[in-house]
């Protein structure tokens, strides 16, 4: 892993964003861009009460990945990505990205390429619950508008590579 990727992480623990911070933060760093994502309590029209987020076991090594081709094609000096995982309720913090580099410019352009292409590419997956009762999933797989508006309860089918017993639990909420 480079020396400008300062953390890489993927946790069940509430992230630190002054520790993110304090990693890419240094004498000659002049910027630093910031991306903090929280769990908001609304979305596609409901009431969302939590989420849960699911990995799969290579997340770690696709989100690696995604910070060191972000130093790669960017003028960076220094990177921390955290992404949680687990039970989260609204207002936690879900994923934490920090870039530090000489200038804002180049600091924010390669915090706005990290959150964008984690996002697209690392293998984590949510199952939103909402006030209603229902739930669904977000971010699986191959997913696209239509598919992504429906609760999980009518598609019957889980995240690949979820781990077993969230994929029984799921599976059981429906059948």
């Amino acid at each position: 892993m480079s020396s400008r990727i300062r953390q890489v992480g993927i946790s069940e623990s509430p992230l630190n964003v002054d520790q993110a911070l304090r990693l890419v933060s240094g004498p000659t760093v002049g910027g630093i861009a910031l991306f903090v994502g929280t769990v908001r309590d609304f979305d596609h029209g409901a009431d969302v009460i939590s989420l849960d987020y699911t990995q799969h076991p290579s997340a770690l090594d696709v989100l690696t990945k995604c910070a060191e081709e972000t130093a790669d094609q960017h003028d960076v000096l220094a990177i921390a990505v955290e992404h949680r995982v687990g039970h989260l309720e609204v207002g936690d913090i879900a994923v934490v990205v920090a870039v530090g580099a000489v200038h804002r410019g180049e600091a924010l352009a390669a915090c706005a390429h990290l959150i964008n292409t984690l996002k697209a590419a690392v293998p984590i997956w949510k199952e939103q619950h909402f006030a209603s009762g229902s739930s669904e999933w977000v971010g699986l797989p191959g997913e696209d508008v239509a598919v992504r508006a429906e609760p999980f309860d009518k598609l019957r089918t889980a995240p690949v590579g979820a781990q077993p017993g969230a994929v029984r639990q799921a599976q059981g909420a429906v059948e």
